[in-house]
């Protein structure tokens, strides 16, 4: 299957250089990655979810698996949902009830270095969840697997939402139901953001580290740097100094 991935991802990469449009761009998140010294590597994501977000998350990590680079596979979870606190080396996917905050998902990530991530976290806000309106399958996909690929480095391919739907999770969209997945071209930038390797690795890796919770309000984010509400998104990063941050995704209802 990964060699099958590799040879598809290559050929689509090929393909797309040739051919202009909005899905073919970059879409790496400023350089952000895991430091590791061999592919494939893992990044566990921690299970702090309950039963109703259990067969979302599994899928999340199933869709990530299938990159040649990185695995996502699930581990018991090491934090109080309603907290969701970072632990050094993975990610942690919390769900909770977070209240009106105006957002579906945040996916926050530590950085060190300027751009190794040392530790991420994935919050899904049940408050919108539990409405009539995100309360379905393509809804909770389409986010748990947006903000799990922004703490593997990815950002999104496009962010106007009255283009055509690209058929990936990392696509702004009105409709959730053709974007619950990661595309082709989600692989092929994963395997460009990881090809080269790294003289110390950040996964798994219980080093020091500054990093807080993020909170569920923009005061605990730190600076707006792009996007707004109006938009749908927005990125907020908070400088801890010595080239350390805490970089956070939101994606707002």
């Amino acid at each position: 299957m990964r060699a099958k991935l590799a040879a598809v991802a290559t050929a689509v990469a090929f393909i797309t250089a040739l051919t202009p449009g909005v899905a073919q761009a970059s879409h790496s998140w400023n350089g952000y990655h895991w430091a590791r010294t061999s592919n494939p590597f893992s990044v566990k994501l921690g299970d702090n979810v309950d039963a109703k977000w259990d067969a979302y998350l599994k899928t999340t990590s199933a869709d990530w698996t299938k990159s040649t680079v990185v695995d996502t596979p699930i581990a018991a979870g090491s934090t109080n949902p309603r907290s969701c606190r970072p632990t050094a080396g993975r990610v942690e996917v919390c769900n909770a009830a977070y209240g009106g905050t105006g957002w579906l998902g945040i996916a926050s990530i530590n950085i060190t270095g300027g751009k190794h991530i040392t530790q991420g976290t994935v919050k899904l806000n049940d408050t919108y969840f539990n409405t009539a309106k995100y309360n379905t399958p393509a809804w909770r996909n389409v986010v748990s697997c947006q903000e799990v690929g922004h703490t593997l480095g990815l950002d999104h391919q496009d962010e106007n939402f009255t283009n055509a739907d690209l058929g990936t999770c990392m696509d702004y969209s009105n409709n959730p139901v053709p974007n619950q997945h990661p595309n082709v071209h989600d692989y092929s930038m994963l395997q460009s953001i990881y090809s080269h390797l790294d003289s110390t690795t950040t996964v798994g890796a219980r080093v020091a580290s500054k990093g807080r919770a993020a909170g569920n309000d923009p005061s605990s984010w730190g600076e707006r740097v792009s996007g707004s509400k109006a938009a749908g998104q927005s990125t907020y990063v908070r400088r801890l100094g010595g080239g350390n941050k805490v970089v956070t995704y939101v994606t707002w209802a």
